[in-house]
């Protein structure tokens, strides 16, 4: 850790700026420069506008629902943020490798239960069952032998489980 704490210190600076800091001085010098070049120097925009305090009420009063729209659009209604995760996915194989762990553990602890359940039943695990299994642990091994950072196997996983969803 002392090796990056250089590195450390500029992903919290770059964080602290682009998230809180950019965006509050974003947000007051749209509003000022807005105001003061188009709002003051138009008289029928001064008319619906009379003050700056009002032009901030309005624009903010209409501004935060709509951004809240826009955001709510982003994350849930088009490819954006989906196209974001797999940027996020190829630059990051650490988190691709954990999200292909958990997709495995949790087909593999299904069939698992599936197969508990079927025995406390005293139903017969015959050999279709069996075959399931064997299946499902020929696919996690090949995964698991062949996958490594450099070779993207985690990023192609996880990309096909994204688009199944």
């Amino acid at each position: 850790m002392k090796n990056n704490i250089l590195f450390r210190f500029w992903y919290y600076f770059r964080t602290g700026w682009a998230t809180y800091f950019a965006f509050i001085l974003a947000a007051i010098n749209t509003l000022t420069v807005t105001y003061f070049l188009a709002v003051d120097n138009y008289p029928v925009l001064n008319i619906i506008f009379p003050s700056f305090e009002i032009y901030i009420l309005a624009a903010v009063s209409i501004g935060i629902p709509l951004l809240i729209l826009i955001g709510y659009a982003h994350f849930k209604r088009t490819q954006a943020f989906r196209s974001e995760i797999e940027v996020f996915l190829e630059s990051n194989p650490y988190q691709a490798r954990s999200m292909v762990n958990v997709e495995m553990n949790l087909q593999l602890n299904l069939k698992v239960i599936e197969l508990l359940l079927k025995i406390s039943k005293n139903y017969n695990v015959d050999e279709k069952d069996l075959g399931k299994i064997r299946k499902l642990q020929d696919e996690i091994s090949k995964i698991v032998i062949e996958r490594t950072l450099e070779n993207k196997m985690d990023v192609t996983y996880a990309k096909n489980s994204i688009k199944k969803t």
